[in-house]
């Protein structure tokens, strides 16, 4: 019963009108808002914001009593350049495997009435390191409602209107995230996410 209250309660309008602005993407300041799994009644929580030096820190508690994810989203006006073969992501990590997340900004992510996939990437992260990472539109892995989605459909860069980053007990390819690049019970997580660009595909090389 009280993960139904949860879901219930949990107000997905609120995060939007309470996004974090930081980050140039495309030449616009990206706005950030959290969706958690109390959307479906879990107890995790993201704690986003900007830092002194412009980062965007994600941030918070992951509770996998009845839930096991966290994320951030943010609308891309527009969508991606038809010629983008590739995300750029700099990132400051504390050693667990997140997930890079792009989709047509459908905001039925869950549920019956979603139709088109989530497409995923894992990112691998290491405590303390700086790194970056190339995510090619290419080998992205079309999720739908947490497992893998079977389907013939190619990602259109001018169709990507949401750009996000997970936390979650599932990989992108629907395997379990271990306990060494997850977690187990309660507990919190840091991503600082430095940059984020576009890559055409004669760039790539």
């Amino acid at each position: 019963m009280g993960q139904i209250i949860r879901a219930a309660r949990y107000d997905r309008g609120a995060n939007e009108r309470n996004a974090v602005p930081t980050l140039e993407f495309l030449g616009n300041e990206l706005n950030w808002h959290r969706l958690d799994d109390g959307v479906m009644g879990g107890q995790s929580e993201t704690v986003h914001s900007c830092t002194n030096t412009g980062e965007l820190d994600f941030s918070g508690h992951i509770n996998t009593q009845g839930g096991g994810f966290c994320s951030i989203r943010s609308p891309i006006g527009g969508g991606l350049p038809s010629d983008s073969a590739a995300i750029r992501v700099c990132y400051l990590g504390d050693g667990k495997t997140y997930k890079v997340l792009f989709s047509d900004g459908n905001k039925s992510a869950f549920g019956p009435s979603r139709r088109s996939p989530s497409w995923q990437s894992d990112l691998p992260t290491r405590k303390g390191v700086e790194d970056t990472a190339i995510i090619r539109l290419d080998a992205l892995v079309p999720s739908l409602q947490g497992g893998l989605m079977e389907t013939d459909l190619k990602l259109d860069p001018s169709q990507v209107k949401e750009l996000g980053f997970m936390l979650s007990l599932k990989l992108s390819n629907g395997e379990s995230n271990p306990v060494e690049t997850f977690g187990s019970g309660i507990f919190p997580f840091s991503l600082k996410i430095r940059s984020i660009d576009s890559v055409r595909a004669d760039e790539l090389n």
